[in-house]
């Protein structure tokens, strides 16, 4: 057997599946780490082996499902576009390129189309326009990547992922290629269609028993738009719509300004409805029969950040700590106990403190933040501090109120609820005019989306006792969170109060209840709180966005995983031994690799984002943050380092077998000297 040198470093090729936000940034830090991998490889004169990277998406590469750049301008985001980039670095005058590039403010600035309205720093833009700025950094990554490192675009659905015995993958394609291999694979593949629970499937059993009615299962607004055109539902026809989150009014939206009616403002600023002539009755409703309240109008900077007094990482191990030495080493949370209380100070704090800011000024919004904060810290009574800021007769902050502003009113008929719901928006657009910094109540709202990242430390990979987990978080919290930080731009709220006002809308009461009605053959939608406000539809809309579940999800690639055991459920554990599973696809932290049916996580093969919600907690995030390394580029760039580390095992090279001794002739032409040589490429 021949001697050997030292083995040759094999080609690699990685593929990411799904190129929405978190697969493009892993597509980003990957480029990133390549450069560098080049410039490294440079300096010690060697080649370093050739790269492929593989992004493939069955909708639209460099895009998405949720971000395709096909849908219409009405649907848009709930972050200003001054907050949200895909670089995981600023512009630093260069071409925009892997790790130095605009925010998404920065890029519409410079790429607007003709006659296009170019939404400010402070604005929301729409979600195709994001989508073409995925895409053009989708093209910055293309363009420059390293010599030996190249970006293959795949549109196409993976419907399998087998492991190679001699290592890697082969994943099978529904169009052609329809094969391809990788070393390491990652699984970014967003919101997932979901198999029909049991009260889903009675309402689409009933919709196919009975002609002319339908009924449509959640799901993004730009896919369920053409089933909710004119043929589907008639002008003047009525249609019950579940839900009154984010997607109710991306579904407000298609059945009005997409039916040809056009929001006006009057000369005295109201914003009024113009009608198209072919809408249709909108019958909107939900369990707490409140719209999801507006966002606070943007006062923060992309470098703002909220400095936590109470919910901090130390005071997390602390009461971990706490926990371990009361139950002999279980150092999960409980959420209600551990967590809830110093969030709720956060919150307390930020408002009262905006409320004097707003009276008197920042110098004694100062010096009342420190006392209030020791007496919060000391767990000392404030009235005294709120009355010496005449304060005591100013409303304490109250979240599950503000949550449930019906609870406990009943109303003598829908024209009463119509009238209150209308108070509430005038109230809320009040507040959201106010700011989310100068406004005392979305000020404190706002510190909801500013403390994420320590809220996931508390819950991720099973941070809370199961129990705690269901009820107090999912169940309690959760709700609460996406209702009072997660909201429209004030102008959704305006267009909702025009089209309440205009007759179009009309919600329905608390406690909606949506019902199949055999006497009638139609859906029925009523609230107890309301007499008389019983009505029927022929069609109901859920437009609630379904929340990931492992195994109801219908894409051919989970089944195939799942079949496999290369992928599990994440199930936690009670102390005293019962199981619950979370619904969530179960990785290791930092990297994200996926384990397999036994719990050992598979060699080259990663998922992050949607799929593991349950298991990590608002994975939805699209975009990072500008100025800072967030969460959302910090997990990218793990994924990007692991996969990149997923090597094939170098095969040995034999040793080159010595060259005869050649006899000296006279030269004729001088040999190249070796330093001048240029390697092939």
């Amino acid at each position: 057997m021949p001697a050997t040198t030292a083995p040759a470093t094999p080609a690699l090729t990685l593929a990411v599946v799904g190129t929405g936000p978190r697969g493009l940034a892993v597509l980003e830090r990957l480029a990133v780490r390549l450069t560098e991998e080049a410039a490294r490889a440079r300096r010690a004169g060697r080649r370093p082996a050739a790269v492929t990277l593989r992004a493939i998406d069955s909708h639209e590469v460099g895009a998405g499902r949720i971000w395709r750049t096909d849908q219409s301008g009405w649907y848009t985001m709930n972050t200003v576009a001054g907050q949200v980039t895909m670089y995981s670095g600023g512009p630093d005058g260069g071409p925009a390129r892997p790790g130095a590039g605009p925010s998404l403010g920065e890029w519409l600035a410079a790429h607007a189309r003709p006659g296009e309205r170019v939404p400010g720093p402070d604005d929301y833009a729409p979600r195709a326009v994001y989508g073409r700025y995925l895409r053009s950094v989708h093209r910055s990554i293309a363009a420059h990547l390293p010599p030996h490192a190249r970006l293959v675009d795949h549109s196409a659905r993976v419907d399998a992922l087998v492991p190679l015995p001699a290592g890697g993958y082969r994943l099978t394609l529904d169009r052609p290629p329809y094969t391809l291999r990788a070393d390491a694979v990652l699984l970014a593949t967003g919101h997932p269609h979901k198999e029909p629970g049991d009260p889903e499937r009675a309402l689409l059993e009933f919709a196919r028993s009975h002609p002319g009615v339908r009924y449509l299962p959640g799901d993004s607004a730009a896919d369920l738009e053409p089933e909710l055109g004119e043929s589907a539902v008639p002008p003047g026809a009525p249609i019950a719509v579940r839900g009154l989150g984010l997607s109710f009014y991306d579904v407000l939206l298609t059945l009005t300004v997409g039916r040809g009616g056009r929001f006006v403002r009057a000369p005295d600023g109201a914003l009024r409805y113009e009608p198209g002539g072919r809408e249709p009755r909108i019958l909107a409703g939900s369990r707490g029969g409140l719209p999801i309240p507006a966002r606070g109008r943007n006062e923060k900077s992309p470098a703002h950040r909220h400095r936590a007094l109470f919910l901090t990482p130390s005071a997390l191990a602390a009461a971990r700590a706490r926990r371990a030495a009361a139950t002999g080493g279980d150092r999960r949370l409980d959420f209600a106990e551990d967590v809830l209380p110093p969030l709720l100070k956060e919150l307390e704090h930020v408002y009262w403190t905006a409320h004097v800011r707003a009276r008197s000024g920042p110098r004694r919004a100062a010096r009342f933040a420190v006392r209030h904060a020791a007496a919060l810290r000391e767990g000392r009574d404030t009235s005294a501090l709120l009355a010496r800021e005449r304060l005591d007769g100013v409303p304490a902050l109250d979240p599950a109120a503000l949550a449930r502003p019906f609870a406990g009113e009943d109303f003598t008929g829908p024209g009463d609820f119509r009238d209150r719901v209308l108070r509430a928006l005038d109230q809320d657009l009040a507040e959201a005019a106010l700011g989310n910094v100068g406004g005392p109540l979305k000020a404190a709202l706002d510190v909801l989306r500013d403390i994420r990242s320590t809220i996931r430390e508390a819950v991720d990979h099973g941070g809370l006792l199961p129990r705690s987990h269901r009820d107090a978080f999912a169940h309690g919290f959760l709700p609460l969170n996406s209702l009072l930080s997660a909201g429209p731009p004030a102008e959704r709220v305006e267009q909702l109060r025009a089209l309440i006002r205009q007759g179009l809308v009309e919600i329905v009461g608390p406690e909606t209840v949506f019902r199949a009605d055999e006497e009638s053959g139609r859906f029925t939608v009523s609230s107890p709180r309301v007499p008389g406000s019983a009505r029927t539809a022929a069609v109901l809309v859920d437009a609630r966005i379904p929340s990931p579940e492992l195994r109801r999800d219908t894409a051919p690639l989970t089944r195939s995983l799942l079949a496999q055991g290369l992928i599990r459920e994440f199930v936690t554990v009670s102390p005293d031994g019962e199981r619950h599973p979370t619904g969530g696809l179960d990785v290791t932290e930092g990297p994200g690799r996926v384990l397999n049916a036994r719990g050992e996580p598979v060699a080259g093969l990663y998922a992050l984002g949607i799929p593991t919600e349950h298991t990590r907690w608002f994975t939805q995030v699209g975009g990072g943050r500008p100025g800072a390394p967030t969460r959302f580029h910090q997990d990218a760039d793990a994924v990007a380092a692991a996969m990149l580390a997923d090597r094939p095992a170098p095969a040995p090279v034999p040793a080159p077998v010595p060259a005869p001794v050649p006899v000296p002739v006279p030269a004729l032409v001088a040999p190249p000297h070796p330093a001048t040589e240029e390697a092939p490429r």
